[in-house]
């Protein structure tokens, strides 16, 4: 009982936090998309995606290893920590070398030097301290929050103050830069371990290690090989659209599901040896997820053109298909992301590597055979396929881990939250025009419509099925007001 509170709190405050988090980012998209230009925003995306393959190239995934490893040791931590330094130097000397040819291929000068101002990042990141691991080894969420949360505001104030001054893509990257070397200061001041170099533990580490390093290649292409084909097809601008739809798209499922999973990997990790509460524990989540997951997304699909128009301005226009597809995309990859760390908890990291890279090689063959000369919205269509058949992929190994579990018990727990949203989507479809109102106004009233909407028709058919266990009454008693609903119900 104590460990399902513990989850439980863990979850509402990691939600909770990472949402408020969050704010601060969205309202720094908002302020520097009409401070910058879509070209601005595509070359520092460009420039990442170097980066970021560059990164996780050399990725051993030394924190999951150590999250995975209850009995971990200074030893662990030391070589975790050594580990990390040496792929964080190796990267950065890896976009170093191909700063030049990144400018070349995506036939953009100014990628090569903001890549290389990007490596720097790299460095600053290996240099931290890998005590901070322990805050979500040991679900100190809010611990987590404030290291997370200092770094967000003191990148978010210097990009602001850069892209004033500046008026150009220099902005992202100072603010980047700043973040990093605050977060390498913060972890050393906020946790007491200080690791030192060593490889005493290395070899153990190395067999988990080997598998996280290729989930995480196969999984960072899967999100990021549409962006390479992008910047490549296309032009700077419209990379900077992409770019910029594809964060907007990505909130449902990265400050509503992402949390929460950080949360499930440890509980998982946990009851890794009750496989009956291991599996009931994953359907609540999974329920839970859908429940939350599903209505943000859809909502997002239904208002983006309001809410690009009103927070971002005319010149984003171009982004909102991009959103409407990607936002499907998200929502479907983070729904089976749960089923991926429950693999995790099970050491069985080789199948969470092999899942990832099926996607890898489906994309790029569809995007080099199929759709060879594919713009943008083509490439975002072939990605919401794969994801689709990701998704039935976790589906499969979900069942072959537990023989005993069945299809019909995730649709179960997953049907009314989908039914809920196809009403929210009728009523948000169907809103008159707001003549006379401005367009900040329409866009709030339409949010609190549809959240209205689907919370009401959930409940309602929540109810018509006799109330039973699953995330409904879960969310309910978090919120303390089931036993309010209940009255409301009775008295109809």
């Amino acid at each position: 009982m104590t460990r399902a509170v513990s989850a439980a709190t863990g979850a509402v405050l990691v939600i909770g936090l990472r949402w408020t988090d969050r704010l601060i980012g969205f309202v720094s998209t908002v302020i520097l998309a009409r401070l910058l230009v879509p070209e601005d925003f595509g070359v520092v995306a460009m420039a990442a995606i170097i980066v970021g393959l560059a990164d996780v190239l050399l990725d051993m995934g030394v924190s999951i290893t150590l999250i995975q490893n209850r009995t971990a040791t200074q030893d662990d931590y030391n070589a975790a920590w050594t580990l990390r330094l040496i792929q964080c130097s190796l990267a950065a000397l890896l976009v170093f070398a191909a700063a030049e040819p990144a400018a070349a291929y995506f036939d953009d000068p100014r990628v090569a030097p903001v890549a290389r101002f990007l490596a720097l990042s790299l460095l600053l990141a290996g240099c931290e301290n890998i005590g901070v691991v322990e805050f979500q080894k040991h679900m100190e969420f809010g611990r987590e929050f404030q290291f997370f949360f200092t770094k967000r505001i003191a990148s978010f104030l210097v990009t602001i103050a850069a892209a004033w001054i500046l008026e150009n893509y220099w902005a992202l990257v100072i603010g980047t830069l700043s973040g990093r070397a605050l977060g390498c200061v913060l972890s050393y001041t906020m946790h007491s371990m200080r690791p030192r170099l060593s490889l005493k533990a290395v070899r153990p580490m190395l067999v988990f290690s080997k598998w996280n390093l290729l989930r995480g290649i196969g999984g960072y292409l899967n999100q990021n090989l549409h962006r390479i084909f992008v910047g490549r097809r296309e032009s700077t601008a419209v990379m900077g659209a992409y770019s910029l739809g594809g964060e907007i798209a990505a909130l449902p499922s990265s400050e509503l599901l992402a949390p929460l999973n950080r949360v499930l990997f440890p509980v998982f990790v946990k009851l890794k040896h009750d496989l009956v509460q291991l599996k009931h524990a994953f359907l609540l989540a999974l329920a839970v997820q859908v429940s939350v997951g599903i209505p943000a997304s859809a909502g997002l699909i239904v208002i983006s053109n309001e809410l690009v128009h009103t927070l971002l301005g005319e010149t984003w226009m171009p982004a909102v298909p991009f959103i409407q597809i990607l936002a499907a995309t998200n929502i479907m990859q983070a729904v089976g992301l749960s089923g991926w760390y429950l693999l995790l908890a099970l050491g069985r990291a080789n199948l969470a590597a092999y899942s990832s890279w099926f996607s890898v090689v489906i994309f790029v063959s569809l995007a080099m055979l199929a759709i060879p000369n594919g713009g943008a919205s083509a490439i975002a269509t072939l990605r919401l396929a794969v994801a689709a058949a990701g998704f039935l992929l976790f589906v499969f190994l979900v069942k072959r881990e537990f023989p005993t579990f069945r299809t019909l018990e995730m649709l179960s727990s997953i049907w009314r939250p989908f039914l809920a949203s196809a009403f929210m989507i009728i009523g948000l479809l169907a809103w008159p025009p707001g003549d006379g109102m401005t367009s900040i106004l329409v866009l709030l009233i339409k949010i609190a419509f549809g959240a209205s909407v689907y919370t009401a028709c959930l409940v309602i058919l929540w109810r018509m099925v006799g109330c039973p266990d699953g995330a409904e009454r879960y969310l309910l008693e978090k919120a303390k007001l089931e036993k309010v609903v209940r009255r409301v119900l009775r008295a109809r």
